[in-house]
Parts: structure tokens; C-alpha cells; sequence
């Protein structure tokens, strides 16, 4: 089968979806290139690791639920609380990184806020001895920079979904942890 100028509908396909990759790279380079700057990279480079995962999650996979506002700033704000608290009570012994990991899991999944990246955040405050001062700089300031760049970006591309799909969207939507049936 062929298109109205001859080409394969398959070569149109192929085009259509390397322009939405990359306008996709585009709007990841965009929002982690302002969040980092606005944070001040040299000053806490390892504080933002887990921001590179949450842009390709806001950019790629814009209507996860993993992706929405609730799960993003739940995520990323409760995970980094976590670590902060378990560093500040306990230290940085090797048990104190497991447990920061471990009660952030279980924040996630029973608050309904999971966001993958967001792991890494109690690891991140555990080594780092992080105070509370950075649940908003650099944690917060950076996932609300990215936030704003996929809603704005989202509404400025043609054909994209709006970020966010749905504000208070429960990720994941059910108590099935784990993978097991009820």
C-alpha cells in the first residue's frame, strides 16, 4: 500500500514517529537543561539523578500514572523526606540506606504515589546527609521546573497529549503489589 505521493504508508509511519522522538528529546533536553540550571548543577550534581528519569517519564510516557502531578511530587518529595529523616536519626551505615529504600517503597505504594525515579531519592539524602532544606532546593525546584516545562511543552506541540492527563491519578491504581492475584 502506498500514500497519495507513492510512498510506502510504512516510510510515513517511520517519519511520523521519529518527529514525535524528537520532539520528545527535545522537551527532555528543555526541561532537564532549565531544572538543572535553575538548581545549580555544580553545587548538587548527585541530588538530581532522579530528575533524569522523571523527564523521560514526563516527556515519554506523558500519560502514566506513574507520570501525573500526584505520583511526582508524592514521589520525589516523600522519598527525599524519607532519606532525610533516616540519615538524621540513624547515620549513613549500609542498613540506614536499605531502610530509607525500603520505607520508601512502602510510602509509594500505600500513599499511591509511586514514581520510579523518586527511588533514588532516599539513597541520594542518605549519602549526600541531606537536610531538610533540600526538599526544595534542589528536589522540589527541580520537579516543579519539570512539571512546568511538560505542562507548557505539552500545550505548545501540535497533536500532543496535555500533561497532565489527570492531576490526582493513583499510580498504581489498585493494591495489587507485587504482581500477585487477589
Amino acid at each position: 500500500m502506498t500514500d497519495e505521493f507513492g510512498h510506502p504508508r510504512r516510510f510515513k509511519h517511520i517519519t511520523r514517529a521519529l518527529g514525535r522522538l524528537m520532539l520528545c528529546a527535545a522537551g527532555v533536553a528543555t526541561g532537564i537543561g532549565l531544572a538543572l540550571w535553575l538548581v545549580d548543577l555544580p553545587s548538587s550534581p548527585l541530588l538530581l539523578a532522579s530528575l533524569g528519569g522523571s523527564a523521560v517519564f514526563l516527556f515519554g510516557l506523558t500519560r502514566a500514572a506513574a507520570t501525573q502531578p500526584r505520583a511526582l511530587f508524592g514521589g520525589h518529595l516523600g522519598g527525599a523526606l524519607i532519606g532525610i529523616i533516616c540519615f538524621q536519626s540513624f547515620g549513613d551505615a549500609l542498613w540506614v540506606y536499605v531502610l530509607a529504600v525500603v520505607l520508601t517503597a512502602i510510602f509509594m505504594l500505600v500513599t499511591k504515589t509511586v514514581h520510579p525515579p523518586a527511588g533514588a531519592n532516599p539513597l541520594i539524602m542518605v549519602h549526600l546527609h541531606g537536610g531538610l532544606y533540600a526538599l526544595w532546593q534542589p528536589v522540589g525546584l527541580g520537579v516543579l521546573t519539570l512539571a512546568l516545562v511538560a505542562a507548557a511543552w505539552s500545550r505548545l506541540v501540535p497533536g500532543m497529549v496535555h500533561y497532565p492527563t489527570k492531576w490526582l491519578e493513583k499510580s498504581p491504581p489498585t493494591t495489587f503489589w507485587g504482581g500477585w492475584d487477589e
